[in-house]
């Protein structure tokens, strides 16, 4: 047994990283009434901690290689529970926004470093079942994200989802340092601290005009003024990594159309399958008055299906080419999507059904690939870049999705309520309904109107995420094409498996290949 502390350690932290992610979005309408937040605010506690986690992760990967992959995981660990602690007591918004970003810096320690952990500290027959339940893991983690946090938030309260990370941690920090056995060292790497930063700038600028984008307008100065500036940091970034001899990414790796259509479909992948979830619980809460667990249980047929789906994937397209697999994915999550525009105003969760359990098996089809996909499309001498660059996009993919689900619903749902004469400022009220505060909206008109009122909210959501149905099938299925046509092995790669040399412990680079 004691052989296994290891991955038990590595595991407890891949496990509350990215239950993170999904988390929340069943506590939100919870946290929007007890911290009075915003639309915007809203949109920045699901967003921060996924902005910085794909920001910081290669950037990360390359500072492991340099100081040892134990000591940043166990760094990163602390930072994470630290961090929970201050989103678990958060008396503002803006203080939540605050600790989930640096939760996010906890986060990319952990995920840039937990695959070359299992590496140095397996081998053999050992290290090949330590990355199956590794993961294990990480499928379970999507799938028990929304019904942990239904039933903290339910029969504690919102504040539990992160209070709840403190003992995990502990356990996993002390099991840490007892049993993990650090990577290899590089000394030959250095971190790309200008070109982090530049990314880092153009990522965070691009989803505060989004954000921005749907309150203010897309016309509007300040958000004209936040693209312009995404704009500028986007040529500092190519400007600065085509000047650095170890750059956070070789652009020469996006100019090759099966590099870059890959990572087109990695962004598009995560946007369109998993952004829209976030307000479909807001939905499920705030429309249909569900509770926090039943909102987390309608999410659960698109999990539960990726799971299976990523199981029977591995088993039997293993020796696929990996546009295949993607791509078909790809096409599956556009279909379900579309599938999921069933929704009326009248429907129940179940009009959603069909559509999920379409789009889960999509998301297990693909979601298994990308790693390996994109060793095969860029050159052997850049594999570990290739690999990070991978879930970096990914992570990026749902960051960016956030932002523009929510001003196609919000700007959908103000449309709708414009059109019914019973709402007076119809751009507030949307703004309200779509942060799931309908009850209120509703409460404020007079009480004859208050029925027709309940009414037209009902059928405004689900016209809102009809909208934002239709903009991510038409996504998926865009890029399910791209992927086809454009992703093939590159020339120097016989294969999609990460390479295993022998027992040689891999460095963090390296070892993110494998994370899925």
């Amino acid at each position: 047994m004691r052989k296994w502390m290891p991955l038990l350690a590595v595991c407890l932290g891949t496990f509350m990283l990215l239950i993170d992610v999904t988390i929340v979005s069943v506590a939100l309408p919870q946290m929007t009434d007890s911290l009075d937040a915003s639309f915007s605010a809203l949109q920045w506690v699901v967003d921060i901690y996924v902005l910085v986690l794909a920001a910081l992760l290669m950037a990360i990967g390359s500072l492991s290689d340099l100081t040892g992959a134990r000591r940043v995981y166990l760094a990163g660990l602390a930072v994470f529970a630290v961090a929970s602690l201050a989103c678990g007591l958060a008396d503002s918004s803006g203080m939540l926004i605050v600790a989930r970003g640096v939760q996010g810096l906890g986060a990319a320690a952990m995920f840039a470093t937990n695959t070359a952990l299992l590496a140095s500290n397996y081998r053999g027959k050992d290290r090949g079942i330590a990355f199956g339940l590794w993961g294990a893991v990480n499928g379970a983690a999507a799938a028990a994200g929304p019904i942990l946090g239904g039933l903290l938030t339910e029969h504690l309260n919102w504040r539990w989802i992160f209070l709840v990370n403190l003992p995990v941690a502990a356990i996993a920090l002390i099991v840490g340092h007892k049993h993990l056995t650090g990577s290899s060292i590089r000394t030959d790497r250095r971190v790309d601290i200008p070109g982090t930063v530049a990314f880092t700038l153009a990522s965070t600028l691009l989803i505060f005009a989004l954000i921005r984008a749907g309150e203010d307008g897309w016309g509007a100065d300040i958000t004209l003024a936040l693209f312009g500036g995404t704009v500028v940091a986007l040529i500092a970034f190519v400007l600065v990594e085509r000047g650095r001899r170890d750059p956070m990414l070789d652009l020469k790796l996006l100019r090759t159309p099966s590099f870059g259509g890959l990572m087109a479909g990695a962004v598009v992948f995560s946007a369109a399958a998993f952004a829209n979830l976030v307000f479909v619980s807001v939905w499920a809460q705030s429309v249909l008055e569900l509770s926090p667990v039943k909102a987390g249980l309608i999410l659960m047929p698109l999990s539960g299906m990726s799971f299976v789906a990523a199981g029977l994937a591995g088993r039997f397209l293993a020796n696929v080419a990996p546009q295949w697999p993607i791509g078909a994915g790809l096409l599956l999550i556009g279909a379900g999507t579309l599938l999921e525009m069933l929704l009326t105003g009248t429907s129940g969760w179940t009009a959603l059904l069909p559509g999920m359990l379409l789009t889960g098996i999509g998301v297990g089809i693909a979601s298994p690939i990308f790693a390996s996909a994109a060793l095969a499309a860029a050159p052997a001498s850049r594999a570990g870049m290739a690999g990070g660059a991978a879930n970096t996009f990914r992570q990026l993919g749902f960051a960016v999705g956030i932002p523009v689900v929510g001003a196609i619903l919000s700007g959908a749902i103000g449309r709708e309520l414009a059109g019914n004469g019973s709402f007076t400022d119809s751009d507030a009220a949307a703004e309200l309904v779509t942060g799931g505060r309908s009850a209120s909206v509703v409460a404020e008109l007079p009480a004859q109107a208050q029925a027709a009122g309940a009414r037209a909210v009902e059928d405004a959501y689900a016209a809102g995420l009809d909208q934002v149905f239709l903009v991510s099938g038409l996504a998926a299925l865009l890029a399910g094409v791209l992927v086809l046509l454009l992703v093939r092995r590159s020339p120097e790669h016989h294969d999609t498996a990460v390479p295993d040399d022998g027992d040689r412990p891999k460095t963090a680079a390296e070892g993110s290949l494998r994370a899925v």
